[in-house]
């Protein structure tokens, strides 16, 4: 994959999570995924490995999650990576919640992602 394409599939990366993520779109999201991919949520956290284990992590993360206020930053693209910034307003619990994070994605030739690693943190608003 060329820079070019890889920049793309970041872009399409990062606009599809922050449209997912605003409408807890799952389905949207995960289509982003090659079938064997792997995701880390924070560096000591088991991996999840394969499409549907990372669709129920992300439907676990927005358990209790409701109206996200999503930004992804543009993508820093090297060879078949990005990293990808992004900050996310809303209530948790009922609680104001900010998180901001920064996702690490390696895509495959067709532009899905087949590794990703989130690195993030959460600061309550309230």
């Amino acid at each position: 994959m060329n820079a070019m394409d890889t920049r793309a599939a970041a872009q399409r990366f990062a606009d599809t999570w922050q449209h997912g993520w605003t409408h807890h779109d799952v389905d949207a999201i995960i289509a982003l995924y090659s079938d064997d991919a792997v995701h880390t949520s924070m560096p000591f956290r088991a991996p999840h490995t394969g499409k549907q284990a990372i669709a129920d992590y992300i439907r676990w993360s927005f358990t209790g999650e409701s109206d996200p206020h999503v930004t992804f930053a543009t993508p820093i693209v090297d060879a078949d990576q990005a990293a990808i910034e992004f900050r996310v307003h809303s209530l948790d619990n009922a609680t104001p919640t900010t998180l901001a994070g920064c996702v690490i994605a390696r895509f495959n030739a067709d532009g899905l992602a087949t590794h990703t690693r989130d690195y993030w943190h959460t600061s309550q608003n309230g």
